[in-house]
Order: C-alpha cells, then structure tokens, then sequence
C-alpha cells in the first residue's frame, strides 16, 4: 500500500509527541528505561496509529493485540496509551508508584491496553504464539504483534517458540525485533554474539523482512508485507538506535536504564520540540 506524504508527516509528528510523553515519565532524577523505549518508539507509532486494529475498548475481541516481550520497554506503550485514552496524561507522573496503574513492567490487571505480564526476558514470543493460535481457533482475523529486543535473542525460549511458530504455520502473528544493536550493560556483539539474525529466523522457517526501525515508511511497508504473508508467521527486524531522539543517550548502554540529569532534560525537551517541527 501507498502512503501519502501527510499519512507519514502524521505519524512522525505523533512518534515525537510519544517521545515527549515518554520522558515526562522519567523526569530528572527518576531512573526508567530511555533507551530501549524510544528505539522502538517509531514502530510503535506506526502500529497503533496506523497498522493495527484498535478501538475505544481495549478490551474489544476485534483488536489486534502487541505485546511488548521486552517489558522493559512498556513506557513506548504507556506513550501510546495517553494518545489513545486508555489511560490519562496525569497517569505519566505516577509511572513506578505504589498509587500509579502505569508500572516499572506490563501489568495486564491494571493497565488497560496491556495484553501480557511480561519482563522476564525470552517468554513474551511463546505467549504471543499462544494468542496467536486462540485467535485462529476462534475464527478471529486479528493479529498479535510481538515486540522483542536483540539482547533478549539470549534467550533460547525465544527460539523454540520460533520453531513452533513456524511448524504451525502462524501467519497472524509478527515478531518485531529491535535490533538497537546494544543490551543492559553492553553491546550485544560483545555481551553475546548472535551472528546474522536474518539468516536465524529465515532458517527457522520464517518470513523475514530487515528494515531501518526508523524509516515510517519502510515500517509501514514491512507490517503490509507482513499481513500479505501467508502460511508462515513473519519477523520483522527493525535496525534501530538505542536512545534515539536523544543524542546524549543513542548508542549508550547507560541509558538503558538511567535517570537523566537537570541538563539532559532541558536537551531532551528540546529535541522533542525540534522532532515535531521538522516531522
């Protein structure tokens, strides 16, 4: 499908807006994980503004459903939240707090919008499967989209609902990889080299699509592809930045999870600002 220069204008202009919602929620001093959620955040955009089935009701059985696997990174989600009214601006200060709905990670009894309980990285993939299967069984035509970060491929849960997911031909799920080429404490080449991710999930029996994690209208085009593909789930390996939007965070793994100081704020701020003028 073709998008219109506006359509992309629209969703670049709310992918910043997601980003300002997500550093309101880790004001200077709060530790919340930057890097990780803002590498993502484009996609994010583009899944629930455009791409998925999503109604007023969260809850509504029509929905398409997005895990994030990568628990860590639900403040991308709560960004959406906000825009999409399942919970309120104010909630945004409260993130992490005994009085908050919006946790430190996806809490599906009090959060509207959250579909999984997730956080221990490797398991969010097989729950996405089993989603996926239900949906099927049930004569549903909705979706489940599966956030997973690069660092979290460590994990070999990952791969065996991979093999699965394949052998039974799941072609209503997607698997999004955030390929921000870093994890918690380092690199993931150095931490823990996964080789050519590509060539891993193509062998597994996967339909594969690489695009830039950043480029709205190749995310775009790539969730088409992937909802065109038939008989085989698909993975979509986004190239991202860790941090992105943020230049005192891209590419740190000390952002990962951190608190910014009074300086990095204000640059935060401004470069939120600086992304919606030139969306």
């Amino acid at each position: 499908m073709a998008y219109s220069e506006k359509e992309i204008h629209d969703l670049k202009r709310i992918a910043a807006t997601l980003r300002g919602n997500l550093i309101e929620m880790i004001p200077p001093g709060k530790v919340g994980h930057l890097g990780g959620s803002s590498s993502i955040m484009d996609v994010v955009a583009a899944l629930y503004f455009k791409h998925m089935k999503v109604f007023k009701d969260p809850k509504d059985p029509r929905r398409d459903r997005c895990v994030f696997s990568k628990g860590h990174s639900v403040l991308a989600q709560y960004a959406a939240f906000v825009e999409l009214g399942y919970v309120s601006h104010d909630d945004l200060h409260k993130v992490k707090t005994l009085d908050g709905t919006l946790q430190g990670h996806p809490d599906m009894d009090h959060t509207p919008g959250i579909e999984a309980v997730t956080g221990s990285l490797g398991q969010g993939l097989s729950v996405s499967l089993g989603m996926a299967f239900g949906l099927r069984l049930e004569g549903s035509d909705s979706r489940v989209f599966c956030v997973v970060g690069d660092g979290e491929l460590d994990e070999g849960q990952i791969w065996e609902a991979a093999m699965a997911g394949a052998a039974y031909k799941a072609d209503n799920l997607v698997a999004i990889i955030d390929d921000n080429h870093v994890q918690a404490t380092d690199t993931s080449d150095k931490v823990m080299p996964a080789g050519h991710i590509r060539d891993k999930w193509a062998a597994f029996g996967w339909n594969v699509i690489e695009i830039d994690g950043h480029d709205m209208a190749a995310i775009l085009d790539a969730l088409d592809q992937a909802k065109a593909c038939k008989g085989k789930p698909t993975a979509i390996i986004a190239n991202t930045i860790k941090g992105k939007g943020f230049p005192f965070a891209e590419g740190k793994a000390a952002y990962h999870n951190a608190a910014m100081n009074e300086e990095e704020y204000k640059v935060a701020q401004e470069m939120v600002k600086k992304m919606k003028e030139e969306a």
